[in-house]
């Protein structure tokens, strides 16, 4: 289950929620007015994408993976809430070991250059290490796409590597430049502030052993 209660964080120029029923025309209209633009950098979509009967049945179901704690997708509304100006999303999130997840974003062209992404985003990193307790966020880009180059880097963000081939854009495989950004300030579920560390197997329990039989 994703921790914390269902994010609605405002910023000074955005309201940064997950979508409900309601919203569906108006996430619709987002994709389609960016179709051609988003094309640039993102994986093709099927034509169902960018109406309104997909995200009328698609916005029930990403309630339904945000409440088993698999992603939390977020759009960025202005102050108004009546239009999208992007979307953001944490996906394949994992706990155990990890508590990673990966960081997905998209703007509308006419928004580009305001700043208004990196201010969702570091609303949304800062949900994402505090309430829903994540220690680590992976964020991929394409070499040439130098604004989200210069968003991640703002937000801390430090490049670890590049992944051949990577993802099938605009007919072809192109490599992505890897980043990450981790929680330094990160505390085990359960764990007291002052140790930063797991309770012991069995600690607070009572001992079941008995005397050592001679």
């Amino acid at each position: 289950m994703t921790r914390g209660p269902l994010p609605r964080l405002v910023t000074e120029r955005l309201v940064v929620r997950p979508p409900g029923p309601s919203d569906a025309a108006r996430v619709a209209r987002y994709w389609r007015a960016n179709e051609a633009f988003h094309a640039r950098s993102s994986p093709v979509q099927r034509e169902e994408f960018y109406t309104d009967a997909f995200w009328e049945e698609r916005i029930p179901s990403l309630a339904a993976e945000r409440r088993r704690g698999e992603s939390l997708r977020v759009f960025l509304f202005d102050p108004r809430e009546e239009r999208v100006l992007g979307h953001a999303s944490l996906t394949r999130i994992t706990r155990g070991a990890f508590h990673a997840a990966n960081l997905g974003y998209s703007l509308d062209r006419r928004a580009e250059g305001r700043g208004l992404m990196t201010e969702a985003l570091r609303a949304l990193l800062a949900h994402a290490f505090g309430p829903m307790g994540l220690h680590r966020v992976e964020a991929n880009h394409l070499p040439s796409n130098r604004r989200s180059a210069a968003v991640l880097r703002r937000l801390g963000f430090r490049r670890e590597g590049l992944a051949r081939d990577y993802l099938l854009i605009d007919g072809r495989w192109q490599d992505h430049v890897l980043n990450s950004l981790t929680n330094r300030e990160w505390i085990a579920p359960g764990a007291s502030p002052e140790s930063g560390r797991p309770p012991r197997r069995g600690a607070g329990r009572p001992s079941v052993r008995g005397r050592r039989r001679v």
